[in-house]
């Protein structure tokens, strides 16, 4: 069997059993980065197992191959990455796939998400959202992807890097205009932080600030009542 095992996205504390428990059956652990994977395993005292690999942007072809190899071997394998749902924003769904493809058995485990916690501390609604990853860093295409955004109704929500936050909501101010959002850093961790307010708002209050942590936004879609009337 190859388990899916969503992890902490901060607070330990968000761990569930049943991922405790996989992960202290599974015979192999692939993971993102090794050593925060083995803290993890250290904090709840559940013992590395003897095959803890790398499964990474760069090297999925070939250790998903071995992974799908490892469960048809009859082993039990584990994927989890350094924090959230394996597959969100990072190529376990590449792995998912491949397993569905060559009929291995496969488990997904309910878990922390920073995607559902920002969505749903935006206070936006959340009846129809979208989630697209990180947003391009070059301007002409961040442009582009707000603008793909202009007339949908839905929901946004958005990772973005720390250093990039007042770059990213200025051009969603400028695509977008004035939407309702919210800039949630650190989610379920000491030093959690969301800032709700207009676009054009939070713009004004993260432009040369140095943002510290993670760093999810969330922006109303195109609906009148969540969208500042510009005279």
């Amino acid at each position: 069997m190859l388990y899916i095992v969503p992890t902490p996205i901060g607070n330990l504390g968000d761990i569930t059993h049943r991922a405790l428990e996989v992960l202290r059956q599974a015979q192999v652990i692939a993971c993102e980065d090794t050593r925060r994977t083995r803290a993890l395993l250290a904090h709840f005292g559940i013992p590395c197992p003897s095959s803890l690999i790398s499964y990474r942007e760069g090297n999925e072809q070939r250790v998903g191959e071995e992974i799908v190899g490892l469960v048809k071997r009859g082993l039990t394998v584990a994927l989890c990455s350094d924090g959230g749902v394996p597959g969100i924003s990072d190529p376990g769904y590449r792995l998912v796939r491949l397993a569905v493809e060559q009929d291995v058995e496969l488990e997904v485990l309910p878990g922390p998400s920073a995607v559902l916690v920002a969505l749903v501390a935006a206070g936006l609604p959340t009846s129809s959202f979208t989630f697209k990853g990180y947003p391009p860093r070059k301007p002409g295409a961040l442009r582009r992807f707000f603008d793909e955004e202009k007339n949908m109704p839905h929901t946004l929500v958005i990772f973005e890097s720390p250093r990039r936050v007042a770059k990213t909501l200025a051009a969603a101010e400028a695509t977008l205009g004035e939407r309702e959002a919210a800039v949630c850093i650190e989610l379920t961790k000491k030093f959690q932080r969301i800032v709700r307010g207009f676009l054009g708002d939070l713009r004004g209050q993260f432009a040369g600030h140095v943002v510290r942590g993670e760093v999810t936004i969330v922006i109303a879609g195109n609906n009148p009542k969540f969208c500042r009337q510009m005279r």
